[in-house]
Protein backbone atom coordinates (compact mmCIF):
# COMPACT_ATOMS: atom_id res chain seq x y z
CA UNK A 1 0.00 0.00 0.00
CA UNK A 2 1.31 3.48 -0.86
CA UNK A 3 2.22 5.77 2.00
CA UNK A 4 3.30 9.39 2.16
CA UNK A 5 6.71 9.62 3.80
CA UNK A 6 8.28 12.73 5.23
CA UNK A 7 11.82 11.40 5.55
CA UNK A 8 14.63 13.27 3.76
CA UNK A 9 15.26 10.51 1.22
CA UNK A 10 11.64 10.52 0.10
CA UNK A 11 11.57 14.31 -0.16
CA UNK A 12 14.80 14.24 -2.17
CA UNK A 13 13.31 11.68 -4.54
CA UNK A 14 10.11 13.72 -4.83
CA UNK A 15 12.12 16.84 -5.59
CA UNK A 16 14.15 15.03 -8.27
CA UNK A 17 10.95 13.82 -9.91
CA UNK A 18 9.54 17.35 -9.82
CA UNK A 19 12.66 18.83 -11.40
CA UNK A 20 12.62 16.15 -14.11
CA UNK A 21 8.96 16.82 -14.82
CA UNK A 22 9.62 20.53 -15.19
CA UNK A 23 12.80 20.39 -17.25
CA UNK A 24 12.68 17.05 -19.06
CA UNK A 25 11.70 16.45 -22.65
CA UNK A 26 8.46 14.83 -21.45
CA UNK A 27 7.43 17.76 -19.25
CA UNK A 28 3.67 17.92 -18.96
CA UNK A 29 1.63 20.67 -20.61
CA UNK A 30 0.19 22.11 -17.33
CA UNK A 31 3.69 22.51 -15.91
CA UNK A 32 4.84 24.25 -19.09
CA UNK A 33 1.79 26.53 -19.07
CA UNK A 34 2.45 27.53 -15.47
CA UNK A 35 6.09 28.11 -16.34
CA UNK A 36 5.09 30.38 -19.20
CA UNK A 37 2.85 32.44 -16.91
CA UNK A 38 5.64 32.66 -14.36
CA UNK A 39 7.95 34.11 -17.02
CA UNK A 40 5.93 37.32 -16.80
CA UNK A 41 6.70 37.56 -13.09
CA UNK A 42 10.34 36.74 -13.82
CA UNK A 43 10.46 39.53 -16.40
CA UNK A 44 9.21 42.04 -13.85
CA UNK A 45 11.72 40.89 -11.26
CA UNK A 46 14.53 40.83 -13.80
CA UNK A 47 13.74 44.42 -14.76
CA UNK A 48 15.11 45.61 -11.44
CA UNK A 49 18.87 45.36 -10.81
CA UNK A 50 18.14 44.70 -7.12
CA UNK A 51 16.06 41.58 -7.77
CA UNK A 52 17.41 40.29 -11.07
CA UNK A 53 20.13 37.97 -9.66
CA UNK A 54 17.64 36.05 -7.51
CA UNK A 55 14.66 36.09 -9.87
CA UNK A 56 15.44 32.91 -11.77
CA UNK A 57 16.37 30.98 -8.64
CA UNK A 58 13.15 32.05 -6.93
CA UNK A 59 11.00 31.14 -9.89
CA UNK A 60 12.57 27.73 -10.23
CA UNK A 61 12.07 27.01 -6.52
CA UNK A 62 8.40 27.95 -6.78
CA UNK A 63 7.92 25.73 -9.81
CA UNK A 64 9.61 22.78 -8.16
CA UNK A 65 7.51 23.25 -5.03
CA UNK A 66 4.33 23.32 -7.11
CA UNK A 67 5.18 20.06 -8.84
CA UNK A 68 6.15 18.47 -5.50
CA UNK A 69 2.68 19.32 -4.19
CA UNK A 70 1.06 17.86 -7.32
CA UNK A 71 3.05 14.64 -6.94
CA UNK A 72 2.11 14.37 -3.27
CA UNK A 73 -1.55 14.89 -4.22
CA UNK A 74 -1.30 12.00 -6.71
CA UNK A 75 0.17 9.75 -4.02
CA UNK A 76 -2.55 10.74 -1.54
CA UNK A 77 -5.29 10.01 -4.07
CA UNK A 78 -3.78 6.61 -4.84
CA UNK A 79 -3.43 5.79 -1.12
CA UNK A 80 -7.02 6.84 -0.47
CA UNK A 81 -8.32 4.60 -3.27
CA UNK A 82 -6.33 1.65 -1.87
CA UNK A 83 -7.62 2.31 1.66
CA UNK A 84 -11.23 2.53 0.47
CA UNK A 85 -10.86 -0.78 -1.39
CA UNK A 86 -9.32 -2.42 1.68
CA UNK A 87 -12.07 -1.06 3.94
CA UNK A 88 -14.80 -2.35 1.63
CA UNK A 89 -13.15 -5.78 1.63
CA UNK A 90 -12.89 -5.84 5.43
CA UNK A 91 -16.55 -4.82 5.78
CA UNK A 92 -17.56 -7.69 3.49
CA UNK A 93 -15.51 -10.13 5.55
CA UNK A 94 -16.97 -8.73 8.80
CA UNK A 95 -20.62 -8.65 7.78
CA UNK A 96 -20.72 -12.05 6.10
CA UNK A 97 -18.47 -13.98 8.48
CA UNK A 98 -20.02 -17.27 9.68
CA UNK A 99 -19.61 -16.05 13.25
CA UNK A 100 -21.48 -13.34 15.12
CA UNK A 101 -19.34 -10.33 16.05
CA UNK A 102 -20.38 -7.76 18.64
CA UNK A 103 -18.84 -4.61 20.06
CA UNK A 104 -20.24 -3.68 23.47
CA UNK A 105 -19.45 -0.96 25.98
CA UNK A 106 -18.68 -1.52 29.66
CA UNK A 107 -22.38 -1.91 30.45
CA UNK A 108 -22.79 -4.41 27.56
CA UNK A 109 -24.79 -2.02 25.35
CA UNK A 110 -24.38 -3.08 21.73
CA UNK A 111 -22.45 -0.55 19.66
CA UNK A 112 -21.83 -2.64 16.55
CA UNK A 113 -22.69 -6.10 15.28
CA UNK A 114 -22.44 -7.92 12.00
CA UNK A 115 -25.23 -9.52 9.99
CA UNK A 116 -24.58 -12.97 11.43
CA UNK A 117 -24.76 -11.52 14.95
CA UNK A 118 -28.08 -9.88 14.20
CA UNK A 119 -29.41 -13.19 12.86
CA UNK A 120 -28.34 -14.96 16.06
CA UNK A 121 -30.16 -12.35 18.14
CA UNK A 122 -33.22 -12.56 15.91
CA UNK A 123 -33.45 -8.89 14.95
CA UNK A 124 -32.11 -6.28 12.56
CA UNK A 125 -28.75 -4.62 13.25
CA UNK A 126 -30.34 -1.20 13.75
CA UNK A 127 -32.88 -2.61 16.20
CA UNK A 128 -30.17 -4.30 18.28
CA UNK A 129 -27.83 -1.31 18.57
CA UNK A 130 -28.26 0.47 21.87
CA UNK A 131 -29.75 -2.56 23.59
CA UNK A 132 -27.89 -4.54 26.21
CA UNK A 133 -26.50 -7.87 25.04
CA UNK A 134 -27.66 -9.21 28.39
CA UNK A 135 -31.28 -8.67 27.34
CA UNK A 136 -30.80 -11.43 24.74
CA UNK A 137 -29.38 -13.92 27.24
CA UNK A 138 -30.84 -16.30 29.82
CA UNK A 139 -29.96 -15.60 33.48
CA UNK A 140 -27.11 -18.11 33.45
CA UNK A 141 -25.92 -16.60 30.16
CA UNK A 142 -25.80 -13.18 31.82
CA UNK A 143 -23.74 -14.60 34.68
CA UNK A 144 -21.29 -16.25 32.28
CA UNK A 145 -20.98 -13.08 30.23
CA UNK A 146 -20.22 -10.97 33.29
CA UNK A 147 -17.65 -13.51 34.45
CA UNK A 148 -15.90 -13.37 31.06
CA UNK A 149 -15.86 -9.57 31.04
CA UNK A 150 -14.50 -9.61 34.59
CA UNK A 151 -11.59 -11.88 33.64
CA UNK A 152 -10.64 -9.70 30.66
CA UNK A 153 -10.97 -6.51 32.72
CA UNK A 154 -8.67 -8.07 35.32
CA UNK A 155 -5.96 -8.58 32.72
CA UNK A 156 -6.67 -11.77 30.79
CA UNK A 157 -5.98 -11.46 27.07
CA UNK A 158 -9.24 -13.26 26.28
CA UNK A 159 -11.93 -15.34 27.94
CA UNK A 160 -14.29 -18.06 26.74
CA UNK A 161 -17.63 -19.38 27.95
CA UNK A 162 -20.93 -20.81 26.76
CA UNK A 163 -23.79 -18.33 26.64
CA UNK A 164 -27.45 -19.25 26.24
CA UNK A 165 -29.60 -17.00 24.10
CA UNK A 166 -33.18 -16.45 25.14
CA UNK A 167 -35.57 -18.40 22.97
CA UNK A 168 -38.97 -17.70 21.52
CA UNK A 169 -41.85 -19.02 23.65
CA UNK A 170 -42.14 -22.15 21.51
CA UNK A 171 -38.43 -22.98 21.35
CA UNK A 172 -35.51 -23.88 23.57
CA UNK A 173 -32.66 -21.56 24.54
CA UNK A 174 -29.71 -21.89 22.19
CA UNK A 175 -26.19 -22.53 23.46
CA UNK A 176 -23.48 -20.33 21.95
CA UNK A 177 -19.72 -20.62 22.27
CA UNK A 178 -18.43 -17.10 22.96
CA UNK A 179 -15.09 -15.38 23.32
CA UNK A 180 -14.31 -11.86 24.52
CA UNK A 181 -11.34 -9.50 24.49
CA UNK A 182 -10.84 -5.80 25.06
CA UNK A 183 -11.71 -3.48 22.19
CA UNK A 184 -8.39 -2.00 20.94
CA UNK A 185 -10.28 1.24 20.26
CA UNK A 186 -10.89 1.45 24.01
CA UNK A 187 -13.86 1.64 26.30
CA UNK A 188 -15.47 -1.69 25.59
CA UNK A 189 -15.21 -5.31 24.49
CA UNK A 190 -15.19 -7.37 21.30
CA UNK A 191 -17.27 -10.53 21.47
CA UNK A 192 -17.38 -13.42 19.03
CA UNK A 193 -20.22 -15.92 19.14
CA UNK A 194 -21.09 -19.08 17.25
CA UNK A 195 -23.61 -21.83 17.77
CA UNK A 196 -22.60 -24.91 19.72
CA UNK A 197 -23.05 -28.26 18.02
CA UNK A 198 -26.38 -29.88 18.72
CA UNK A 199 -26.04 -33.00 20.91
CA UNK A 200 -26.56 -36.27 19.07
CA UNK A 201 -29.83 -37.96 19.84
Amino acid sequence: MSTISHNPNHRSELRSRAVAQLTGADAQAPARTNAAEALGVLYDLASSPATAPNALVLLHELQVHQVEVELQDEELRRSRAELETSLARQMQLYDFAPMGYFTVDRSTLLRELNLTGATLLGCECDAARGRSLESFLTPDGVSNLRAMLGRVTAGAAAAWADLHLRAAPDAQARCMHASVCLDPAGGGFLIGMMGAAEPKR
